[in-house]
């Protein structure tokens, strides 16, 4: 009977060996900006069955690691409304650069890159073990007119300028 146990843990950890391992995979930002340039943004990722365990035990906090990663590239200050194993949201005020000119507004929002994180990630000792995709599969920037500009699978976006009516 322990043979099998031992032949059964043997094929468990070559197969573990041999496929590839996953990590984070971002699915959807969504970037809703309000009158005052200030934006409110859901982001939706999946996680592998670790990294949810290790969120599920606080031994990683994605809400504390993306409030730090925003606030290191934006300069700005952001406060975590919630953050899970499946998504997190977050509130950047003056996210948006606002300019008035004749009676005109326009709001301008920076551009911003995923690819710094990815190589953070690259230069942990469990590097080759995986293999992040932080490019949203969908980035959707929502100005407070309506209007929406639309990025697909793109690890950065570019700064959005909008003539708010």
């Amino acid at each position: 009977m322990k043979s099998v146990y031992l032949l059964i843990g043997c094929v468990c950890i070559l197969a573990f060996a041999v496929m590839p391992a996953q990590a984070m995979t971002a699915k959807s930002l969504t970037i809703n900006l309000d009158a005052n340039g200030a934006a409110h943004v859901d982001f939706q990722y999946e996680l592998t069955f670790a990294e949810q365990a290790a969120v599920f035990i606080n031994i990683a906090n994605p809400g504390e690691e993306l409030k730090k990663a925003l606030e290191n590239n934006s300069g700005k200050e952001v406060t975590v409304v919630k953050a899970d194993s499946s998504s997190a949201e977050v509130i950047i005020p003056s996210f948006a650069e606002i300019r008035q000119s004749n009676g005109i507004k326009t709001m301008i929002t920076p551009g911003f890159s995923f690819a710094n994180a990815e190589n953070v990630l690259k230069q942990y000792w469990f590097a080759a073990l995986i293999s992040p995709d932080l490019s949203p599969d969908v980035t959707i920037i929502t100005f407070p007119d309506g209007y929406q500009t639309t990025y697909n699978n793109q690890i950065s976006v570019p700064s959005v300028s909008h003539t708010v009516a």
